[in-house]
């Protein structure tokens, strides 16, 4: 009975206890943080969007043992700040649909921190129920790529981001400029607004960003279906597969914008939210089109063309 209480207690108790049961013969410094509550969008639920709910984090990391006396130095431990900081910084990101997502995001970062070696994340909602529903994760240093990494490997696939006029998007010349840009070797977004035809209007101005969200996304099913090589994406994990492998994608906003922390502004039009997607993904260039489509307040494009000089 005690080994069964042992296992509840290490199930349901602080992520200490469980770092206790798994330390081996050899057991790490660590340090822990319990009991943060912070509120924030979260959900995959229609009813989660637009509310706010209490999450509670309790964090233990598992540290390499000091190879000198600490001297009561602050720069030679790892901070307590930097646990709260990974879990500022992934909720503040963009909004995410699920507790598992997020648990993962932010024990990839706290191990990037030099002496991290080992964390347990455990993340409950607090708001959905008459309990916590919650989701707990361990993940070694083994698990996470170094920053540096990451960020060169961004840095090498910044992409061009192209915002097309609606007569481009029907044009024959489009597989053509299509050829160029693949042969310029830089990944491709392409973003269109919507076609010329009256949508749908609602008195409810969340509904209404969604009417004008989809009439996008209708047209740039339009423009896939001009190219095969033209892919329709609305997240981010498609868009940086994408750029990886250098290919052609028209960009559905709805889901990307909705669920962005600071997105664009509620009134955005078709030219600013793909202004805002080339900032997001820090685009090598952003090329307008539609000679005709304004661009927010202060703001110029990085090049101007049509589909005879695009490349």
């Amino acid at each position: 009975m005690a080994e069964v209480s042992d296992r509840i207690s290490q199930a349901f108790g602080h992520p200490i206890e469980r770092a206790e049961a798994l330390a081996g013969a050899e057991p790490r410094d660590r340090i822990s943080l319990r009991d943060y509550v912070t509120e924030v969008e979260i959900g995959a639920f229609q009813q989660e969007r637009g509310l706010r709910q209490r999450l509670r984090f309790n964090v233990v990391v598992e540290v390499q043992s000091a190879s000198a006396p600490l001297a009561d130095d602050v720069d030679r431990v790892l901070s307590y700040d930097r646990v709260t900081e990974a879990i500022e910084a992934e909720l503040t990101t963009e909004r995410l649909n699920l507790l598992e997502t997020l648990a993962e995001r932010v024990a990839h970062r706290i191990l990037h921190e030099p002496r991290a070696e080992r964390v347990f994340v455990r993340i409950e909602k607090l708001d959905r129920g008459p309990g916590a529903l919650g989701v707990e994760i361990m993940r070694s240093r083994a698990d996470a790529q170094p920053l540096a990494e990451e960020e060169a490997e961004e840095a090498q696939h910044a992409p061009r981001v192209v915002y097309l006029s609606n007569a481009d998007v029907t044009a024959p010349g489009l597989p053509a400029a299509l050829d160029r840009l693949q042969a310029a070797g830089l990944p491709t977004i392409l973003c269109c607004g919507p076609a010329e035809l009256a949508s749908p209007r609602s008195r409810v101005d969340l509904a209404q960003r969604r009417i004008d969200l989809l009439a996008i996304e209708q047209n740039a099913w339009v423009l896939a279906g001009q190219d095969a090589r033209c892919v329709v994406v609305n997240t981010r994990t498609e868009l940086d597969w994408a750029m990886k492998h250098a290919q052609v994608s028209v960009w559905a906003p709805s889901k990307m914008v909705l669920d962005a922390v600071e997105g664009p502004a509620r009134d955005a039009g078709p030219v600013e939210l793909a202004y805002w997607l080339a900032g997001e993904l820090s685009a090598e260039r952003f090329v307008l089109l539609d000679p005709d489509a304004p661009l927010p307040e202060g703001e110029t494009p990085a090049a101007h063309g049509d589909l005879e000089t695009l490349a």
